[in-house]
């Protein structure tokens, strides 16, 4: 009988310790104990870099098998072909994605999050008003506007939420004034209206609440920062950037054509071409062809200076402004960017016309300045005004010219008009270069 409590007592203790690890390797597993955790932030305007960095990021994340991604956004939005394809990257990622908004999601951002599994945000921040602007400050045409609208829809369906009000957030005609937005306006949703919709988790004061939100506390958490060469690439691909680098190129180059030698404005102008294309090879928007271009278009307009013709300099133009489209994948951006590049350069060239001329810089070697002039010493014909009132004897007949002698110099002349005969007085009334006029001495 002892012997059998004994057992039992055992059996008990046993199941016990059975049951304390098992509850206990729950709770780490609940706590996220052994998982991967990749934290990207997505800050300040959304534009090509962006998404380069994004795809680098996401792809370490998968190499290193995540668990989790979690993307702090605080953006005002950007550029919408970018976010499209930051919305594709995370569709397409296995990973679980949340997005903690920390202080806005507006636009482009609003999409991206969209785009994610979960959406988290703190008491202060908000996320929508994601209607289509142009870079001048209008809206777009109604053909940009319908398909942003089927793109952000799209976006809140694929992770199971509501479209309507996704889809307020970048039309507004759609009438939602209990949260904020009558017809007219476009929807921004607060942490309390995101929760209540449906668009948000929950609402969280920072990150480490968010990772017990999400059962990750004590995982492995893997912070990600833009590196040295893609901050600068985000910075260069900015669109307001972009047309500034290409105007300082041209006018540097055009200033330098009126400066001696060269110097700081033709290096202004190299320097900011060269970062041009280098923030866009970083972001992958250009290959190496565009800057093969580019240089072979700097040849042929070299050879067009030296060697006028017309045909190599258009050439070597149309090869420039092809590399410089090789580089985007916004046209529409790149052609107002070329255009005020443009119209800088020729504003400047009218300006230093008007104030230098062509007799300085570089243009001086290719542009003619030289002048036959008498304080030069070119001198196209002798005007002897000495021979003025001198009297002489005509040795032909002049009709109107003829030959007169003036002492002991025979000289080519002409009469007033009328005929004088052989061996009659005349005197030299005018002198006009190689042009002598005599006048018949009448005896009285």
């Amino acid at each position: 009988m002892v012997v059998k409590k004994s057992l039992i007592l055992t059996g008990l203790l046993l199941m016990s310790v059975l049951l304390f690890f098992s509850v206990n390797h729950t709770l780490q597993a609940e706590d996220g104990e052994g998982k991967l955790v990749y934290v990207i932030p997505i800050e300040n305007t959304v534009e090509r870099g962006l998404e380069a960095f994004i795809r680098r990021t996401t792809d370490e994340a998968a190499e290193a098998d995540a668990n989790h991604i979690i993307f702090e956004i605080n953006t005002p939005g950007g550029r919408v072909d970018a976010a499209k394809n930051i919305g594709q990257i995370l569709q397409d990622l296995e990973i679980e994605t949340t997005s903690f908004i920390t202080v806005e999601a507006l636009s482009a951002g609003s999409y991206i999050a969209l785009n994610t599994d979960n959406i988290y945000m703190k008491p202060q921040a908000s996320m929508g008003a994601s209607g289509v602007i142009n870079s001048d400050g209008t809206a777009a045409d109604k053909k940009a506007q319908s398909a942003w609208i089927a793109s952000i829809k799209s976006a809140a369906s694929s992770k199971g939420r509501d479209p309507l009000y996704a889809e307020a957030m970048a039309d507004p005609g759609i009438d939602l004034p209990e949260y904020g937005a009558p017809e007219g306006d476009f929807l921004t949703l607060g942490p309390d209206s995101a929760v209540e919709v449906g668009y948000a988790e929950g609402i969280v004061d920072h990150r480490t609440e968010l990772l017990n939100e999400l059962s990750l506390s004590n995982a492995e958490v893997v912070e990600l920062e833009p590196t040295v060469a893609e901050g600068i690439a985000r910075f260069l691909t900015h669109p307001v950037v972009v047309p500034i680098l290409l105007s300082l190129a041209s006018i540097g180059l055009v200033v330098e054509l009126y400066s001696p030698g060269f110097g700081i404005p033709g290096s202004i102008g190299i320097v900011s071409l060269i970062l041009y294309f280098y923030g866009h090879i970083v972001a992958g928007l250009a290959g190496y062809e565009a800057i093969v271009l580019l240089v072979l278009g700097f040849v042929l307009i070299i050879i067009e200076i030296f060697a006028p013709g017309g045909i190599i300099g258009f050439i070597g133009i149309g090869a420039m402004v092809a590399a410089l489209f090789m580089s985007t994948n916004d046209v529409g951006h790149m052609s107002m960017s070329i255009a005020i590049a443009l119209i800088s350069a020729i504003v400047v060239s009218i300006i230093l016309f008007r104030t230098i001329g062509l007799e300085k810089g570089f243009l001086r070697h290719i542009i003619l300045n030289d002048a036959t002039s008498t304080d030069k010493g070119y001198v196209s014909t002798v005007n002897r005004t000495e021979l003025l009132h001198q009297k002489g004897v005509t040795v032909t007949p002049l009709r109107p010219s003829g030959t007169a002698e003036f002492g002991s110099e025979r000289l080519d002349v002409v009469s007033e008009g009328g005929f004088i005969g052989v061996n009659q007085p005349v005197t030299i009334i005018k002198v006009e270069g190689s042009r002598i006029v005599v006048r018949e001495i009448k005896s009285i």
